[in-house]
């Protein structure tokens, strides 16, 4: 029995392996794009996974303006926020914020996929989202990957 080793390894931030990513979400169902990135975010797709550390990969999701909802949540769900004074409640649709800031559809949901934590506060710094098929990032020589690709 002194041979074997039955230690648990435990990641910290000096150990972890951050890569960076892409997701197109072109055609991709919200909820479905959200929870695969929240997963990435956190990390529970490496073999390493440590709850309370950030050792998850840097998101950047391109085409967030082309993803779907299913149903009639496009025109039926509804966003609500308040602006702090009397009578401030706010209402608006996904199509409204998609025609106005197509990237708040996306970040939402996976912020509503993290963990209400500063751990949580902190992984959603690692998401980039952009409308368009273009980002600033070529030099971090992300991997693309297809969301259908992740377990």
């Amino acid at each position: 029995m002194d041979s074997l080793s039955y230690k648990t390894i435990s990641a910290n931030a000096s150990t972890v392996t951050k890569e960076w990513v892409v997701i197109d979400a072109t055609n991709e169902v919200l909820g479905r794009l959200a929870s695969q990135v929240a997963k990435i975010l956190r990390g529970k797709n490496k073999p390493s996974y440590t709850p309370h550390v950030d050792c998850g990969d840097n998101v950047i999701v391109i085409n967030a303006d082309k993803v779907k909802l299913t149903g009639k949540k496009m025109t039926d769900k509804v966003y609500i926020r308040h602006t702090g004074y009397p009578g401030g409640q706010r209402f608006a649709t996904p199509a409204d914020y998609l025609a106005k800031k197509p990237t708040f559809v996306v970040e939402k949901a996976v912020k509503g996929m993290l963990p209400r934590t500063r751990l949580g506060a902190a992984l959603l710094k690692n998401l980039k989202v952009y409308a368009g098929a273009e980002h600033p990032h070529a030099a971090q020589t992300p991997k693309t990957i297809k969301l259908n690709e992740i377990k």
